[in-house]
């Protein structure tokens, strides 16, 4: 909207989950984030946020709003780290935390961390590409970038999205059109 990018395309998309401890002390469980985080606010159980300024924060930051008007209660914490460090945290802690299903299927150290809460069509993660405007950055490399562009959204760049996948499951399902 700024003019930063040419033109963006849809790419693929996946999903937010909320994952906790097993036990799942503030009884989260279900398909509906809003009413999970209200809960967890209302239970100040510990929430550990990646607190970075990603995609996945500022998605969480929006879910908080719609739940408890961004109130997190006392549990709330924020590492300022990626998602693997912020799983780890929560894996240690047995704290709530949310992630893209992608980097969850990827994460080893799941200890006793389980998937709470999906399903939620506000959970819809969409992924994009675009050119970065080479008349703001003119040592932009345009051609390559869009040759980049090009191919990602081509059936060929499609079917290596869906093929993608960390023992048998996708990680993100391809939706470009070009």
């Amino acid at each position: 909207a700024d003019g930063w990018g040419v033109k963006r395309y849809p790419v693929m998309y996946n999903d937010f989950i909320l994952v906790g401890g097993k036990a799942d002390a503030a009884g989260t469980k279900g398909n509906d984030i809003a009413a999970a985080l209200k809960k967890i606010a209302a239970a100040n159980a510990e929430f550990i946020s990646r607190g970075d300024k990603s995609g996945t924060h500022a998605a969480e930051l929006r879910y908080w709003k719609i739940a408890t008007e961004g109130v997190k209660g006392s549990g709330y914490k924020e590492c300022g780290c990626g998602m693997g460090p912020a799983l780890n945290i929560a894996a240690s802690s047995g704290a709530y935390a949310l992630t893209d299903r992608g980097t969850w299927l990827n994460f080893k150290n799941r200890d006793n961390l389980a998937v709470l809460v999906e399903g939620d069509k506000r959970l819809f993660n969409q992924y994009g590409v675009m050119v970065v405007n080479p008349a703001k950055h003119p040592h932009v490399k345009q051609a390559e970038a869009q040759k980049f562009v090009d191919w990602v959204v081509s059936p060929a760049g499609q079917s290596a999205i869906a093929g993608y996948k960390i023992n048998g499951e996708q990680l993100f399902f391809p939706n470009a059109n070009p």
